[in-house]
């Protein structure tokens, strides 16, 4: 069974996943999904929809997540690098309104598991970042919603800082239009 090393982040539903890479002269091979090795690590997940994504440098994607349908998700980047967020939105949670922030690479190999219950964005900090996510239900667009990226009542600390001077992120319309997080549709 594969190596995995998984570590509980500030909300500990929201999970670091480091799998172990085997490397050489030739480069390098490691298991990014093995449903054995990751239930025995606590991610007992059945995923039925791969999404892949590519941004350019300072895209803002999110906050996003299903109303109805949620998604559990498993994500990582495969080229490039960006700021991951997770929001827990679960209105009875302890940590109802609270962020983690983790930097994701292909360099680094790191995965996030962001289980159903959280809103998801993320911040490309490279140019031709190539975002891969693994998705527990399907993608029903009339159950989307979106909450603010830059919502007070939330705080996230986007490293906008890491893209120069009074950078600005590129954000969709719907995006940009989303509303904060005190007037969102949120879980029960």
């Amino acid at each position: 069974m594969p190596d995995l090393k998984v570590t509980p982040t500030a909300l500990p539903e929201i999970l670091l996943v480091e799998p172990k890479v085997l490397g050489d002269a030739r480069g390098l091979f490691f298991e990014s999904w093995n449903a054995k090795a990751f239930a025995g690590a606590g991610i007992d997940a059945a995923f039925v929809q791969d999404n892949q994504s590519r941004s350019a440098r300072g895209t803002l994607r999110g906050l996003h997540y299903q109303i109805r349908q949620p998604q559990g998700k498993l994500v990582r980047v495969i080229a490039g690098a960006a700021f991951d967020v997770a929001v827990d939105i679960r209105r009875n949670s302890p940590s109802f309104g609270k962020w983690v922030g983790v930097e994701l690479s292909a360099e680094n190999r790191k995965m996030l598991w962001i289980p159903a219950g959280f809103a998801h964005g993320f911040l490309a900090l490279s140019d031709g970042c190539d975002f891969f996510y693994k998705a527990t239900d399907y993608y029903v667009p009339e159950h989307e919603r979106s909450i603010r990226w830059n919502d007070p009542d939330l705080a996230i600390g986007w490293p906008l800082a890491s893209l120069g001077a009074g950078a600005v992120p590129l954000v969709s319309a719907k995006d940009a239009a989303a509303p904060g997080f005190a007037d969102a549709e949120v879980y029960a």
